[in-house]
């Protein structure tokens, strides 16, 4: 997040008592209960166990989306082992892991600020620095508000005594908006399609890669709303 300077992989590289600080201070942020089974490639069996299940972890989940849970930052801590073992065949030991995840999962009606990424007819796109699918759509913004396609930006239209100001909405601006939904979209593999939903013979190799392109969704959106004082772009406010 670039006002407070740091970015995912730096986050992700956090001492514990910074991490227990941000947890702390940012309420976007939660500690979430998971349960995996983590396997240790041979070539690590000299290091330290914890630190090794760590880095697996880490690898596994770091800026990763769960379903319904939210985007995994860094570790948080483990609270058990439970017993390895080596199967046949295989000489990864695996564990049984209990342990705890930071996770970006910011709750309804709270208030964030981030930057505008760009502007469509969808409405404004907003940033984090680290999360990107932020979403305030039209009707959600203060009110008369127009889409100007010659600037693709959104205008409120403020009506003052003396008429009315055209006040934009401009890619880069810091934004204060409020969460207001949240959508989750199971992205996980799915089987090869059956006979019955298989595309037709005729379709073409470029309109099939066409099509996989567009249906590419995004796991995990966030839908804002700024159409109350205070809120919108902080230059508003601040002036």
């Amino acid at each position: 997040m670039d006002q407070l300077g740091f970015n995912l992989k730096s986050f992700a590289e956090c001492t514990a008592d910074l991490v227990i600080l941000l947890v702390a201070l940012c309420r976007m942020f939660v500690v979430v209960e998971m349960v995996d089974t983590v396997r240790i490639p041979p070539w690590n069996f000299h290091r330290q166990l914890n630190d090794a299940i760590a880095e697996e972890l880490n690898k596994k989940l770091a800026n990763k989306v769960v379903y319904n849970v939210g985007l995994c930052i860094c570790l948080y801590d483990i609270t058990k082992l439970e017993d390895s073992y080596i199967f046949p065949g295989d000489g990864a030991s695996h564990t049984k892991v209990h342990f705890r995840y930071v996770v970006f999962h910011p709750f309804l009606e709270e208030i964030l600020v981030g930057k505008i990424k760009y502007c469509s007819q969808e409405g404004v796109h907003v940033s984090l620095g680290f999360f990107d699918d932020i979403l305030i759509p039209p009707e959600s913004l203060q009110q008369p508000a127009k889409f100007d396609e010659a600037e693709q930006v959104w205008v409120w239209e403020y009506e003052t005594d003396e008429g009315a100001h055209d006040l934009y909405m401009d890619q880069g601006e810091e934004i204060r908006f409020r969460v207001v939904d949240e959508l989750f979209l199971d992205t996980s593999p799915t089987g090869p399609k059956t006979e019955q939903e298989a595309p037709p013979s005729s379709t073409t190799p470029a309109a099939a890669a066409d099509d996989s392109t567009q249906k590419k969704e995004t796991p995990y959106t966030l839908l804002g709303s700024i159409s109350e004082p205070g809120l919108g772009l902080l230059s508003w406010w601040n002036s």
